[in-house]
């Protein structure tokens, strides 16, 4: 399926396809039965510098924007690889890169552009306060010359596999603050020296191998020269790395939309049934069609949010749309992937549901839907959010 992206970062789309054909489904099949951590697959994206693209030169990286990021992502997942093990080396910089003071970028961008940590935690999400990210509970109170941490994390990924992580605390209490949004920090935690010391990791068992913990804190010391940025303007940090999360994401479904098409086409041309290849029939033709015309028109506004995004421009609703468009594409090219198969989309040897459950991750859940309408609607419509 050829598209206008093809013609954006041909040698780096190449380079990434060539990197992930020395990883098969059956490598990818091993890890998912035995639950475990893609650590080869990581190092090597490492070691071609794909996982520093955005990481500017004086650093060690690439000094590229969110298009080349694009681009290295939809390929991997168009290879049938993942890329959530590590996608969020990328969209952290998106608080790291923009808040973090020079010597924090000077201490530790030049180690994670060479591998020697690796920055793929952002801890933000909580049980009790799920979208709504004003509504967290996780505390820091500045005690001398570290915040003292408690409360607890939910859904965090690959922080077992991580050296260092984003961390959104409260600072200020959400009632004695001026707006809702107001009095969220950011701290750069140092996951090698906190478990332990304060901060308890526990897994936690999912439909899909995502690495997926809980994070407990009681009393963990973070220096306060971990502070990203200015105590309490915390949660603007935080967008610009969610919309560079979304717009990431939102190319993984790209490029998960693509390798489903590209297999069911592949499979509708040499599947023979009475006679023929089942893709002479409308009724396999046209769902695959279908297929692709959503997965171009979703591309088309991921690749406008990037571009917003790095221009510097505001790309909040872009970001949205553009991952709402694209998880929902992917997903229904999935749907059709496997319909395509019939029984053998459920083999594993087609790696099929791999792929199949790996986008149901990445399908918004109704409860973020109805945060990313609500995004637009205020936008579109000039009104208060409705929740």
């Amino acid at each position: 399926m050829s598209s206008i992206t093809d013609e954006s970062f041909p040698e780096i789309r190449e380079s990434v396809r060539r990197l992930c054909a020395q990883f098969p489904g059956t490598y990818w099949q091993a890890l998912d039965r035995d639950r475990t951590y893609p650590t080869r697959f990581v190092q090597a994206l490492t070691e071609a510098g794909f996982l520093s693209v955005l990481i500017p030169e004086a650093y060690g990286g690439s000094g590229l924007g969110l298009g080349a990021a694009i681009a290295i992502l939809e390929e991997v997942h168009r290879s049938g690889c993942n890329g959530g093990a590590c996608h969020a080396q990328m969209y952290t910089m998106g608080t790291l890169l923009k808040h973090g003071s020079q010597a924090q970028k000077a201490q530790y961008l030049p180690r994670i552009a060479t591998g020697e940590l690796r920055l793929q935690a952002f801890g933000v999400t909580e049980p009790g306060a799920g979208t709504d990210t004003t509504r967290i509970a996780t505390t820091a109170r500045l005690d001398g010359d570290a915040y003292v941490v408690n409360g607890q994390k939910l859904w965090i990924s690959r922080a077992e596999h991580s050296d260092l992580m984003i961390l959104l605390v409260r600072t200020t209490p959400r009632d004695q603050a001026a707006k809702s949004s107001d009095g969220m920090s950011v701290l750069l935690v140092d996951l090698r020296e906190a478990v332990g010391q304060g901060l308890t990791i526990r897994p936690v068992r999912t439909m899909l191998n995502h690495a997926t913990t809980e994070l407990f804190f009681e009393n963990l010391r973070v220096p306060a020269e971990n502070l990203i940025g200015v105590e309490g303007q915390g949660f603007r940090y935080i967008l610009d790395g969610m919309n560079a999360e979304r717009i990431l994401i939102a190319s993984e479904c790209i490029g998960d939309g693509k390798f489903f098409v590209d297999r069911a086409s592949a499979y509708a041309r040499d599947r023979e049934v009475f006679g023929r290849p089942i893709g002479q029939n409308q009724g396999v033709q046209f769902p695959i069609a279908r297929a692709h015309v959503q997965i171009a028109a979703a591309e088309l506004m991921v690749q406008r949010a990037a571009a917003l995004f790095d221009a510097g421009r505001p790309c909040g609703s872009e970001a949205n749309m553009g991952k709402l468009l694209a998880s929902e594409a992917s997903w229904a090219a999935g749907d059709t992937c496997l319909q395509t198969h019939g029984g053998f989309g459920f083999a594993e040897e087609y790696d099929i549901e791999r792929k199949f459950r790996e986008t149901r991750l990445y399908q918004v859940a109704p409860i973020s839907t109805n945060l990313i309408l609500s995004h637009v609607a205020t936008h579109v419509l000039g009104m208060p959010k409705s929740f």
